[in-house]
Order: structure tokens, then sequence, then C-alpha cells
């Protein structure tokens, strides 16, 4: 009667956070995978706007970062490298922070629909999104990726994963005013009125007095 507990309360604390990562990775992989699909128009999108400093080192921060937390999800042991000491209760904090980190993603998503890209380039019949979290925050998709980050490191107890992760997400920041300014040579005025009223990537508390008619 008591053998699943037993063996839940038997496992070690990379064996159990391993299970919770794998079944996070079921639920949201897929619907992410199916957003990204869904967002395809056979359009052609030219990344190389984002210049080679940021295109390659950002694919391949990321890259190796999903690397290692799916290598920890398979064994954590493979990763004890590059482990950290941290205490359990923390690591049920990342794992709280990871609940918030798919909630935003599901609802960015849904919101985006097929303006979705990976890169600063608008698609030919791209909209300005402002509704749901486009309301609070001008993107969303990278608070939810930070939230990501965080909530992998903890869980995995992992400096590889946390180190990858602020590196890929700095690179993210620093792209951000290149796509910001082919929002505006998109949208002109209407995207600097929505740059008033809302913050890059914390709520703005106080919308800016609108600058520009």
């Amino acid at each position: 009667m008591d053998l699943w507990p037993s063996a839940f309360l038997a496992m070690s604390d990379d064996q159990l956070f391993r299970w919770i990562l794998l079944a996070g990775i079921v639920v949201v992989l897929p619907i992410g995978i199916y957003h990204r699909l869904a967002a395809r128009t056979g359009e052609r999108i030219d990344r190389w706007q984002e210049g080679w400093a940021i295109l390659f080192p950002l694919r391949i921060l990321g890259l190796a970062g999903i690397a290692a937390v799916l290598v920890f999800a398979i064994n954590p042991r493979w990763m004890a490298w590059s482990s950290l000491p941290l205490p359990t209760w923390l690591r049920w904090v990342g794992m709280g922070v990871g609940v918030l980190f798919a909630g935003l993603l599901v609802w960015t998503l849904r919101n985006l629909g097929k303006n979705l890209t990976d890169t600063v380039v608008t698609r030919e019949r791209h909209t300005l999104v402002t509704a749901g979290p486009y309301r609070w925050v001008r993107h969303p998709f990278y608070v939810a990726f930070a939230l990501a980050v965080v909530a992998n490191a903890l869980t995995t107890a992992n400096w590889f994963v946390l180190a990858t992760g602020i590196a890929a997400w700095t690179l993210i920041a620093i792209r951000t005013p290149l796509e910001e300014a082919k929002l505006i040579e998109r949208f002109g005025d209407e995207y600097r009125r929505y740059c008033d009223r809302t913050g890059r990537f914390f709520p703005r508390l106080i919308s800016r007095p609108p600058t520009h008619g």
C-alpha cells in the first residue's frame, strides 16, 4: 500500500527534482512547439539583421543551457561537475518560479499568435500586440525566459545552467533596443505611444507623458 510514498521519500534531492523537471518539460515543451509551428507562414526571416555578434552566441548559449537541463533530467550525476550546494527549500522555490514561467509563457504565446519570431525582424503581416501580458510589459516573452533561467538553475542546483542562462538573457537585453527600433520603423508613433505607457521588462508604475502625436 505504501510502496509509492516510500519510494518517493527514498529519492535523493537530485532524483526528486529530476522527475519534477521531466514532468515540466513534458507539459511545456509541446505547447512551445505547437505555437512555433502554428506561427510559420513560409516567409523568410532575415536573422542576420541581429548582427553576427548576437546571432551566433545567443543560439549557442541557448542550446547549451537547454542541453544542460535535458542532461540533468536524464541523469543528474552527469551534471554533478557543475552542481551547487543549494538547500532543498531554495530548489522548491525554483519550482515555484517554474510555474510562473509556464503560466507567463503560455499567456504570451496565446497572445502573440503568428507574430512569433526568434529574431528582431517583423513579419510582413505583423500586428502590434498590446493585449494580455503585453498590456503591462513590451517583452513578456523575455521576462518568461528570465524566469525559466532562475527556475532551471535553482531546480537543478547547477551553476552552468545559471551562467549560460544569464549570458543568453544579457544578449537578448542588448538586442532588444534594435528590436524596438524595427517596431518603430513598422508602427511609428503607435509603437512610441505604447512605449510611453509600458515598461520594457517591468510594468511601468507611472506612464510617461506622451512625447509623440
